[in-house]
């Protein structure tokens, strides 16, 4: 067998083609995905959680009573379930205290006793909820039900200021607050993960041939017949029915690696910032393309109209305006068979186009029918 000696050891030609296929073998994973980073399963997600607050304990930056008076009803309700008699007649004019509404997300397998993060939120003209606390408030879900209980003190990061002259500075955002674990869950959410003997993974984007490779791949690792796709976006896989092996079914599924299928040709422009985004699968058949941009400059000046002496005439302004139009002579460029993403971004640099002016290139090859992609205005 012949060797080859290197600066450090003796490598055989069977070590060399062992190295190559171990090399060739990790390019081909770093293509590849893994599954729970293309699709999630079916029934679990988070849900939703709403409710309705107070935040005291404000340094005067609460709700003013005539423009918020939900605020100094909430606080009399309170107060009168707290067994403290508000004498009839008693508006109550704090400016300490707002009214908020209180958001969160309850992850999914969550139990009771669980603290998750919430978001409080003025609804009132409350300018800051800087140094405020939460009161105890309810949050319901979708059907009503109470599912987490939040109370806590707020970490705002905006920041305001007012001078006595009316100036005033905001930074940020400061009627909005988060409190971390600032919410106890009362209530789970059944999931559907340990019912029936399968389970549906959806992909996060549908694509037939990803859904073909899933599907291959679970087979292939775990046996034929084990997963079927059956559309574009789900994948149904069968699992064991004790809810342990079950667990650790779906972790070893999660963990199989796919090589997702390229995106389609597209091209997405925003036409608010013009932003112009292109995919590498875009072509552009044989074209010729001539963009050129026209610039009007009208410049405004006063000139005096002075009569001459003895004529009787009186001075008078008369405005005088200087048109010119400039129009630029970009060259006329040629798209071959075949162009690739970089050649059309080489093509456009080129002839000096702008953002708005490359959108317009692309809607003309696009009515042209030499635009292989979907074009995606935003």
């Amino acid at each position: 067998m012949k060797q080859y000696k290197t600066g450090f050891s003796i490598y055989s030609v069977n070590g060399l083609l062992l190295l190559l296929a171990l090399l060739l073998t990790l390019s081909g994973m770093a293509q590849a995905d893994r599954i729970k980073d293309l699709a999630s399963i079916a029934g679990v997600r988070s849900n939703q959680l709403l409710g309705y607050g107070l935040v005291v304990g404000l340094d005067g930056s609460g709700d003013k009573v005539k423009s918020s008076p939900f605020t100094g009803q909430s606080l009399t309700t309170m107060l009168t379930n707290l067994g403290i008699v508000v004498p009839p007649g008693i508006s109550i004019k704090p400016k300490n205290v707002a009214a908020v509404m209180v958001h969160a997300d309850l992850p999914a397998f969550a139990k009771p006793g669980q603290k998750i993060d919430i978001t409080v939120s003025s609804i009132g003209d409350a300018k800051s909820l800087r140094g405020g606390s939460l009161l105890m408030t309810p949050m319901k879900g979708v059907d009503g039900k109470i599912y987490a209980m939040a109370q806590g003190n707020l970490v705002v990061g905006g920041l305001s200021a007012t001078g006595s002259d009316g100036s005033s500075i905001t930074i940020n955002i400061p009627s909005v607050g988060r409190i971390p674990g600032g919410a106890s869950v009362e209530r789970s959410v059944s999931s559907p993960f340990a019912s029936g003997n399968s389970f549906t993974l959806n992909l996060h984007q549908a694509d037939f041939t990803t859904a073909q490779r899933l599907s291959e791949s679970i087979n292939r690792t775990i046996g034929a017949g084990t997963s079927r796709p059956i559309d574009a976006a789900s994948i149904v896989v069968s699992a064991p029915l004790d809810v342990s092996q079950r667990v650790s079914f779906v972790s070893m599924i999660e963990n199989l690696e796919v090589r997702p299928d390229e995106a389609p040709a597209r091209i997405i422009v925003n036409s608010r910032t013009g932003t112009v985004v292109i995919s590498s699968q875009v072509r552009v058949s044989p074209a010729a393309v001539s963009h050129g941009s026209m610039t009007v400059t009208i410049s405004e000046s006063i000139a005096v109209s002075q009569p001459s002496a003895f004529a009787g005439g009186t001075t008078t302004v008369v405005p005088r305006s200087d048109v010119a139009v400039e129009e630029a002579g970009e060259h006329m460029f040629v798209f071959d068979p075949g162009v690739t993403l970089d050649e059309v971004v080489r093509a456009v640099n080129e002839v000096g186009a702008a953002p708005s002016d490359l959108v317009a290139i692309l809607e003309a090859l696009k009515q042209a029918g030499a635009l292989r992609a979907e074009l995606v205005i935003i």
